[in-house]
């Protein structure tokens, strides 16, 4: 029933020549990295959220710990050297425990 909804309005929007004004109309999506790395039943909620402008917690926390990478890399000071070994690792850890979590629960 939703579906035959959907194509009503596809198809409504076909001869009114709304589809044509689409930006990408009659041009092939650009595949999107990681799709089909992504579990069937994340694919649509990571879309939305992505489309949306929303980063996922575990993206950000990938992110941050990039930057304590760099930051470590670029480093010359023990003191600070250790305190961001320290920051870099505990945030290591968090993101194992939260996939591990994922994987468990068969979200991921």
């Amino acid at each position: 029933m939703q579906d035959d909804e959907i194509a009503r309005h596809l198809e409504q929007a076909r001869k009114s020549g709304e589809l044509r004004q689409a930006e990408h109309f009659g041009k092939p999506l650009d595949e999107d990295a990681g799709y089909l790395a992504t579990p069937d039943g994340l694919r649509m909620p990571f879309k939305i959220l992505k489309n949306a402008g929303f980063v996922p917690p575990e993206v950000e926390r990938m992110r941050e710990r990039a930057a304590l990478a760099a930051g470590l890399q670029a480093c010359a000071d023990p003191l600070e050297r250790q305190a961001l070994q320290q920051r870099l690792s505990e945030l290591e850890q968090a993101i194992a425990l939260r996939l591990e979590s994922l994987r468990r629960n068969a979200t991921l």
